[in-house]
Order: structure tokens, then C-alpha cells, then sequence
């Protein structure tokens, strides 16, 4: 079905079209731009509510604002959709968070529209600064503008650059979206104080981004484009830092989307009439996601161990901690968007003999990373880090692949660090890292989508750390797996079964302590060995085998099949699989090319 846009949305190829219009036209516009979102997003997937929520906000600041030498920075980019249209990608933007696509968030290699590039939240004030104290320094009479969400704001580093920004001169306007909701509803206390701010009076004239000096507009209402534009054309004549305070509605203009905004942040295909969001088919249909086990499991544990808690920097749906916060209010934390207080917070608690399990995409756990050096690894703290989404995770792309965790874990001394291959292994991971004889910080990665178990439920056993298992005995040549890709492996192997080769496959569990024992083993039976893991090859499981190899004095031939030193862009995970080269083909042909 062909997408059309609207008789005024067609004409806009870039702002300097849309300056054009007049005032009054306006309205129609956004009405247009918002359908057109829905008819794309409906038939092709992508992130949605938070896009409709701007669409005004879109509309004027390219009305207003002469991008792209006036920067605009959107943070994280969810809510960028609208901007992409209107710059240049309109009749493209089917091909949104495809493979060779265009990407779902700002990209600055992608237009010159895109002042940068955004996946995380939070950063947008910071870059923003940076860019108007270059236009100072370099005599440029360009504007900088940062559009940030309530829920955004509320992270260390967005008050790192207010802090700053407010003892400066620089020409730069922060949009404060406050619309109440990030993925999950918001919290923390700095919410509260917004919601006070939008609804009295009294606290604009003395409120608290005043006092770090700057000069505070609002509350404005964010679906008025009218007045969104004379606002704006008042704030690009006053210099120095400035605030606008605007209220948005997510979702706005869909009705379902502004009723259940979590359920449609990124609901999937739906019916654009009825509302239906269609169902994925999977081959394992009645497995769970990992994240459910996880928010299962952490049920059965708490209720085992009274010592137990859980904590989630603003991912409490995402990660499926939200049963246990449901079920168990007083021991399950969403901390908000900020993931260095999420893992020193669990330090503090954890000095108290509490068996924390820190949940963590695995990309945003790269944002605490010296806490978790600082504050949990040299105090040898027993935490457990729940990485979900680690490795590959499709139309996402680059800003959210979990490619790093092992290699930027291994190096830390202390933790121990291990994958599941399926989710009884994952229960039996929990378990392990709760025990009162585990006395190390504990890292679980597991990747995003369903298992492989339709009976997952299964009494728990601890797992020895460090000791991998071997799961087919084999001639010639080993193949050395971690994680969810060792299923890849036993669906490899039945096929080359079929042709007569027959290699051994171990499922070595951690990365960190490396079974030495089992690898001893390997190496003396087998001459040729591939590695197989859901992670950079550059510092991860498999340099950790060549490692043993090296110092142990050994001699095989290694390959390692995992995510390449690059950077992966977004795509099908049946895509992307293919590209780095270790799916269920890959591994077959390695196999083949290997025994020549």
C-alpha cells in the first residue's frame, strides 16, 4: 500500500519550503505530518508516541530557526521522527531502522540537519553548550537549541551541563518537553517539582532553573503552534541561557497512543484504524523473552531471600523488573535515567548485606562504567548487573547494540562474568549470584527477544563459577560458544551432522573466571577452534581463549566469530547476524573452510 503524504507535507522537501507557508497553514501541516507518521510507523515499524508528541514543536522550530546552521539537538531522538521528514527524508522514511536504511534516531553522517548524534539520553545540553561556545568563539551568529525530555533532564549529566551552562554567556536555548513520561511514567522528585511548576502560578518567577541563572520561559502549551512560533521568535533576540518550559502530550493526535503511551513508545506493526498491535510470529511461540524469566525469576528469588532487592535506571517495563516492583514496591527501585547512581546506589546497599540485582541494558551500562570500577569492583561488592540486551539487538542500531560488555568487563578485576544459553540457565545464574557464598560483583548478559524453552520454569541449581560444560562430544575440531549464540552452534551442527562432520561444541558459560580445566582439555584434543560469542571479538571471549592459549603454550588454529571492530548499523537481527558473520551459515561454513 502506497503512503501518500498530504498536499501540503508533499510540497516540503527541507525548512526553506516550509518557511513558505503561511501562518494560518500551519495547522494543516501538522495534522498532515502527524498522519504521516502513523501510516509509516502502522506498516513499518519504529518508535512512536514520542514523535506525535512534538509535532508542533517540530514544525516551529524549523519555522522559526535557520537549521542547518542554527543547530537543533534533539535528546535521545526518539522524538525525531518529525524532523527527519522535514529534512530531506521524507520519501525515504519508509526505510526507517531498516538495514541500509536510514537510522531511527539523529545521525550526523546521515544530514547535515542532524547537528548530532543522539541514542542515550541526557546529552543534548551538553552538546549543545559545546556548540554555542564554538559559535562565540569563532564570531558566528548561529543559535543552539536543545530539546530535552522531563525525563532526561532528570539524569546527572543534563545537571552537569545546566550547572555550566549557567555560568556562561552562551546563546543557548534549552526546550524542556515535559509531557510526564519517558518509556515508563517518570519519577523522582524533580517530576513532582515540574508538575508543580506547570500548574502554579507562583513558583515561575522564582524556581530552580533561575537560580542557576537562567532566564526561565513558560509553561507553554506545546500543541499551540501559533504560539510556539511567537515565543520562539521572542527567545532568538535574548542572549545568553535560556529555558523554555513547554507541556506535550505523548502520542498526541492517536488516541490508543495517548492512553497507554509505555504500550506505544515502540508498540510494533499495528491497524492504524482499530488500534490492533499484530503479534509477532516466532518460531518458539511458546518461549518467554529473557527479560520476563529475569522478572519472574526475580520474584521466586525474593520471596526465597528476604535480602533481595532489585533496581532499574528508568527501564522498569523494559526490563521486566516491574512485576517485582508490583508485587514487591519496597524492594524494587526505578532510580530514573540515571545509570551511574543506579549502580553506586546498589554499592551502598550492598555494603548493608543487601543481594542487589542491578538491571542494566547492556549499551546503557556503558554509561556507569567507572562505578562500577570505583564503587563495586575495588570494594569487591557482591552485586548482581543483569545486562539484558546484551549483544545484537536489531533496528535499534549502533547507539543501542550490547557489543562491549565482555570485553569492557573482562579487564576489571574481581567480577565474574557469564551468559545463559538458554533460560534455565539464566534462573540457575540468578540463583548462583544470590548465594551467600558468592562474594563477587556477578555480570549476567543476556540478549534481547524469546529463549528457547517453552518449559523454562525449572527448579533451581547452582552452576560451579567458572565451570563451562561440554554439551557434544566431536572429531577434528571444537567450536567454543558463550551465551544465547550457542544455540546458533547446536542448530550448525545438527546440519553438518547430515554431511558426515561431526565437531565438538562447548557452552563455556563465563568469560570470567575461564574454565582452565575445560580448556585444558581442548586444547589437548583438539588442533582447530572457533569461538563464537554475541560480542566484539576485539577484547572479548575469544581473546580471553587465545590468552590461555598464548600462556599456557599451546598451538591451534582459532578462529573468532563474533561482532567485528566496526560499527554496526541498524537492521533485522537475521541481517545483521549475516553481516558479522556467526549465524547458523557462517558457523557452517567456517566449520567446512576450517577442515580443508
Amino acid at each position: 500500500m502506497e503512503i501518500i503524504a498530504g498536499k501540503l507535507l508533499k510540497k516540503i522537501n527541507n525548512p526553506t519550503d516550509l518557511k513558505k507557508l503561511n501562518k494560518n497553514e500551519l495547522h494543516q501541516l501538522c495534522d498532515e505530518l502527524r498522519q504521516y507518521i502513523i501510516d509509516i510507523v502502522s506498516m513499518h515499524g519504529g518508535h512512536f508516541a514520542a514523535s506525535l508528541g512534538v509535532v508542533e514543536l517540530t514544525v516551529a522550530l524549523h519555522y522559526v530557526y535557520n537549521t542547518p546552521y542554527d543547530q537543533l539537538v534533539w535528546d535521545v531522538g526518539h522524538q525525531a521522527y518529525g524532523h527527519k521528514i522535514l529534512t530531506e527524508r521524507r520519501d525515504n522514511f519508509i526505510t526507517n531502522r531498516k538495514y541500509k536504511g536510514i537510522s531511527g534516531f539523529p545521525k550526523r553522517s546521515e544530514s547535515v540537519y542532524d547537528a548530532f548524534g543522539v541514542g542515550h539520553s541526557s546529552t543534548s545540553i551538553s552538546a549543545a553548550l559545546g556548540m554555542a561556545i564554538a559559535a562565540k568563539y569563532k564570531n558566528e551568529n548561529r543559535k543552539s537549541i536543545a530539546v530535552i525530555g522531563d525525563g532526561s533532564i532528570a539524569a546527572g549529566m543534563a545537571f552537569e551541563a545546566l550547572n555550566h551552562a549557567g555560568v556562561t554567556d552562551a546563546d543557548l536555548l534549552v526546550i524542556l518537553n515535559d509531557n510526564h513520561i519517558s518509556i515508563d511514567p517518570n519519577v523522582g522528585a524533580l517530576q513532582k517539582y515540574l508538575s508543580k511548576l506547570s500548574k502554579s502560578k507562583e513558583q515561575v518567577n522564582n524556581n530552580f532553573f533561575e537560580d542557576l541563572n537562567f532566564k526561565y520561559f513558560g509553561v507553554v502549551d506545546g500543541h499551540d503552534i501559533l504560539q510556539l512560533i511567537d515565543t520562539l521568535n521572542e527567545l532568538k533576540n535574548i542572549s545568553g541561557p535560556k529555558l523554555l518550559h513547554i507541556t506535550t502530550i505523548k502520542g498526541k493526535g492517536y488516541a490508543q497512543a495517548e492512553k497507554e503511551q509505555t504500550l506505544w513508545h515502540s508498540p510494533g506493526l499495528f491497524d492504524k484504524i482499530t488500534g490492533e498491535i499484530y503479534k509477532k510470529n516466532y518460531s518458539t511461540s511458546h518461549a518467554l523473552k529473557y527479560q520476563d524469566v529475569f522478572g519472574y525469576t526475580m520474584i521466586e528469588l525474593a520471596e526465597m531471600n528476604d535480602k533481595i532487592m532489585g533496581i532499574t535506571p528508568a527501564m522498569p517495563s523494559g526490563s521486566s523488573l516491574k512485576f517485582m516492583m508490583d508485587k514487591m514496591p519496597h524492594r524494587a527501585f526505578d532510580v530514573g535515567i540515571s545509570e551511574q547512581h543506579a549502580v553506586t546506589f546498589s554499592a551502598g546497599l550492598a555494603t548493608q548485606g543487601i543481594k542487589v540485582f542491578c538491571n542494566i541494558y547492556s549499551t546503557f551500562m556503558q554509561r556507569a562504567y567507572d562505578q562500577v570500577i570505583h564503587d563495586v569492583a575495588i570494594q569487591n561488592l557482591p552485586i548482581t548487573f543483569c545486562l539484558d540486551r546484551a549483544g545484537l539487538v536489531g533496528e535499534d542500531g549502533a547507539t543501542h547494540h550490547g557489543s562491549y560488555d565482555i570485553a569492557y568487563f573482562r579487564c576489571i578485576p574481581n567480577i565474574i562474568i557469564a551468559a545463559p544459553m538458554n533460560e534455565e540457565e539464566l534462573r540457575n545464574l540468578m540463583f548462583t549470584s544470590q548465594l551467600e557464598t558468592t562474594r563477587n560483583p556477578f555480570v549476567i548478559r543476556y540478549p534481547r527477544g524469546k529463549g528457547v524453552m517453552p518449559n523454562w520454569k525449572t527448579a533451581f541449581k547452582e552452576i560451579p563459577i567458572g565451570k563451562g560444560r561440554k554439551i557434544n562430544d566431536g572429531k577434528e575440531i571444537a567450536i567454543l560458544s558463550i551465551g544465547h549464540v550457542g544455540n546458533f552452534v547446536q542448530s550448525a551442527i545438527s546440519k553438518l551432522n547430515e554431511e558426515n562432520i561431526f565437531p565438538a561444541h562447548y557452552d563455556m558459560r563465563f568469560a570470567k573466571p575461564i574454565d582452565e580445566e575445560l580448556l585444558q582439555e581442548i586444547f589437548s584434543t583438539f588442533s582447530k577452534i572457533i569461538t563464537i560469542e554475541d560480542g566484539t571479538i576485539v577484547g572479548g571471549f575469544g581473546s580471553a581463549v587465545i590468552e590461555f592459549m598464548v600462556a599456557h603454550k599451546h598451538n591451534a588454529i582459532i578462529k573468532m566469530l563474533g561482532i567485528p571492530d566496526k560499527v554496526i548499523e541498524q537492521g533485522s537481527l537475521k541481517e545483521l547476524y549475516e553481516e558479522c558473520g556467526y549465524n547458523e551459515k557462517n558457523i557452517i561454513s567456517t566449520v567446512k573452510e576450517m577442515m580443508a
